[in-house]
């Protein structure tokens, strides 16, 4: 009887694990679409700026990847990708810029 409740614990855990992490995916997306991130980045295809995908190719092992990208997408950059420059995102929300990065690192 001990070892049921115990596997029924892990299992809902396990449950309420990944309905978390389908909650902050569906959260990033939906920032990304709402913050205007969509009119210079896709998530497969170099537009103005580069794909998310390829974003998180480069960056897939790089622990401090995550407090750097949060800083370039709200300050701007230039040079990683190319000549052409990313505007700042001042109106962006630092909790949302760490959803919207967290969401661009996780996509394979």
């Amino acid at each position: 009887m001990k070892s049921a409740v115990i596997s029924l614990a892990a299992v809902a855990c396990l449950a309420l694990g990944i309905d978390a992490q389908a909650a902050d995916a569906s959260a990033g997306e939906a920032l990304v679409k709402s913050s205007g991130c969509l009119a210079c980045h896709s998530v497969d295809k170099k537009l103005v700026g580069p794909a998310y995908k390829d974003i998180a190719q480069k960056y897939r092992n790089d622990k401090g990847a995550p407090e750097r990208l949060a800083k370039k997408v709200k300050e701007g950059g230039k040079g990683v990708w190319g000549d052409i420059p990313m505007t700042p995102n001042t109106h962006v929300k630092d909790a949302d810029i760490k959803t919207i990065v967290a969401w661009i690192l996780s996509l394979k």
